[in-house]
């Protein structure tokens, strides 16, 4: 990009907007796949408990390095990363909270009967 004889170089800032160099956004791509791959992989073996552990734990640091480097989060201004972890907390609390309440529910559920499926 180029404003008014300036020339952008890799990693430079020029008017507000982080050019970022190719090198780096390739060698994040490359994780992501090697990421992706991990988390096909570990569904091949039975973790008992720690399989939900390891794929969100896989998918976090997925999200996170998208963040950081795909939506220049890593360069911006700190409190939009304050925000975004923020808002990404009330979401986890209020799937958290609906999720509780499902399960307070779950033992008055009876087996195979839905509502939608009852004929009429």
């Amino acid at each position: 990009m180029h404003t008014k004889g300036h020339s952008a170089h890799p990693g430079e800032s020029i008017g507000g907007v982080h050019v970022m160099p190719v090198a780096v956004l390739v060698g994040i791509w490359v994780v992501l796949i090697i990421l992706t791959v991990l988390t096909v992989g570990v569904t091949y073996f039975d973790l008992g408990p720690f399989n939900l552990a390891v794929a969100l734990g896989v998918a976090l640091v997925k999200a996170s390095l998208v963040a950081l480097y795909y939506m220049h989060l890593k360069y911006d201004h700190p409190f939009n990363g304050f925000i975004l972890v923020v808002s990404l907390v009330f979401v986890a609390l209020f799937i958290g909270i609906t999720l509780l309440d499902a399960r307070q529910y779950q033992p008055d559920m009876i087996p195979g009967y839905a509502p939608a499926m009852q004929k009429k």
